[in-house]
């Protein structure tokens, strides 16, 4: 019998199950008196176990898979929740909570008639998990086979009799770019962090406003760095006291103990219950041994927010937080000496002058200037996974019309600073500078500009007095968004002799900021301390 004769012969089933009944069946969350939280948790808990070691058992929450449920439809109607998010590592039963939700608002309590529901995935395949789950739920469950008619090929699911009559649900995946003129009452993100760009994410939020009553829920674990989108929606949740969204986020202290088993239980609310103990802890076996999987582990079994390339990053997010504060812009024109690095990058990339000037503290400075073409801004903003619009909107990049940049706007902004302050080196990658030294000319202006080799040889000392300083908090950059990104994509490599370098063809992401910065550092401290950067100093 193929796929479409089962489904048939499925929903034949139920009805005549339903039909042979001597009296109407009180489901759990029909009862007198609930709540709506409640009855959201009744309905959740009804629904079959459809695969893995616990296979046809009942739904049991988790206290944490509870207490989010609990914020996300405990609020009065005069104050309801509109995003919810769910972030804890993976393996604790995030595809059966989507599915369970899904269901909860299609056929369940929560469905309206005539409802639409969706769950979003990066792509068909991912998207295609919850619409499996959901469909074996429902097969395996009578009261839900007679009432639906499933649509396998199309990931479609319509209710066709009963509570939510009318009501729909479509699996969509961020490839298809498949969101516009929709009404959702519903809608789940499975595994966010995994998303390229935010278009699928910002066109559901958008059309939530089509329904008096309608609810997004992010359930993913981590992304890996500040910049994407679940870390900022997580990091606004938590500064912007924003009512109408619930994050709930489990994840390992930044300084705990990655293969400590106390750690990684505390975390993993499955661990020992249907996520093996076993398997976690050969997986953090591995990590131990093999440093290349650590930055993995950490990220999806201990939900901390950490980068693949993490260990060989130049800076960990906690020590670039040191630098948060804000700079002193007016210094730069004080008459104290300042020192620049110029990254001219490619004319469709990224070009970038970074300037730094040493308080009377001994804290470093730094003032970024970055340019990119306007052209090719949409393109590169998927490509490079960056919001680049937003930092352009901010004023913290500078889109220079056409698909490449016109290097007259580096010339002029570098003779700007030349006649504004105490201009005393610019180091430069010499990639480029031969057609950036004819627009000079061209222009009439001139700068104290030095070649700076981008090898182990002249790039070590400047990295080292950089991180050093870093750590040590005497960094200030204002958290600038621009910078922070290409520092966090930012990897260091090291030869034999332990020199180090940054490595753009090793990098996750642009660098050129970066590489800018650790050149005017580079000037200042040659200048400043001996020769060979006196590394100990730097310490104080």
């Amino acid at each position: 019998m193929g796929l479409r004769g089962f489904q048939g012969q499925a929903r034949k089933e139920a009805r005549d199950t339903v039909a042979g009944r001597k009296r109407a069946r009180v489901l759990p969350w029909d009862r007198k008196g609930m709540s709506r939280v409640e009855k959201v948790i009744a309905f959740l808990e009804f629904l079959p176990i459809t695969k893995g070691n616990l296979t046809g058992r009942k739904l049991k929450l988790l206290p944490s898979q509870r207490a989010f449920i609990d914020d996300l439809y405990g609020r009065a109607e005069t104050d309801p929740v509109r995003l919810g998010i769910f972030s804890e590592p993976r393996g604790n039963g995030k595809t059966g909570l989507i599915a369970g939700l899904e269901l909860c608002h299609l056929l369940g309590p929560e469905a309206e008639m005539r409802g639409e529901c969706y769950s979003a995935g990066i792509d068909r395949m991912q998207a295609g998990l919850i619409f499996n789950e959901m469909e074996a739920v429902i097969l395996a469950e009578p009261d839900f086979a007679a009432r639906c008619n499933i649509q396998r090929y199309r990931k479609w699911i319509e209710v066709i009799d009963g509570f939510g009559v009318g009501s729909k649900y479509e699996a969509l995946s961020a490839d298809a770019r498949r969101a516009h003129g929709l009404s959702p009452t519903f809608w789940a993100y499975d595994e966010l962090a995994q998303a390229k760009d935010r278009v699928l994410l910002d066109n559901l939020q958008t059309a939530m406003g089509k329904r008096k009553r309608s609810l997004g829920v992010v359930i993913s674990t981590q992304a890996a760095d500040d910049d994407h989108p679940l870390s900022q929606l997580i990091d606004d949740a938590k500064t912007a006291g924003d009512r109408s969204m619930v994050v709930h986020l489990l994840s390992a202290p930044a300084d705990a103990d990655p293969f400590d088993p106390a750690v990684i239980r505390a975390v993993n609310p499955a661990f020992g219950k249907f996520l093996n103990e076993a398997d976690v802890m050969a997986e953090a076996e591995r990590a131990r041994r093999m440093p290349s999987f650590e930055s993995a582990f950490r990220n999806l079994r201990l939900n901390q927010r950490i980068a693949p390339h993490a260990r060989d990053q130049l800076l960990t997010p906690e020590v670039w937080a040191l630098g948060d504060a804000p700079i002193d812009e007016a210094m730069f024109g004080d008459g104290r000496p300042v020192f620049g690095g110029l990254d001219l990058s490619s004319t469709i990339d990224l070009t970038a002058l970074v300037l730094a000037a040493e308080d009377d503290d001994g804290n470093v400075h730094l003032l970024p200037r970055a340019w990119t073409p306007a052209d090719t801004l949409a393109e590169r903003m998927l490509y490079d996974r960056a919001p680049y619009d937003a930092w352009v909107r901010a004023g913290q990049l500078t889109a220079v019309p056409g698909k490449a940049i016109d290097y007259d706007w580096v010339a002029v902004a570098l003779a700007d600073a030349g006649a504004e302050m105490n201009l005393r080196q610019v180091n430069y990658d010499r990639w480029a500078i031969k057609q950036f030294k004819q627009v000079m000319d061209r222009l009439g202006v001139s700068a104290p500009l030095e070649p700076m080799g981008q090898g182990f040889q002249d790039m070590s000392p400047a990295v080292k007095a950089f991180q050093l300083l870093a750590v040590n908090g005497r960094i200030r950059h204002g958290n600038h968004p621009l910078l922070r990104w290409c520092f966090h994509n930012a990897v260091v490599v090291r030869d034999p002799a332990d020199n180090c370098k940054l490595d753009k063809s090793k990098a996750y992401g642009r660098i050129d900021i970066a590489v800018a910065a650790i050149m005017a550092v580079g000037a200042l401290k040659a200048t400043t301390a001996t020769p060979e950067y006196d590394i100990a100093a730097l310490i104080g």
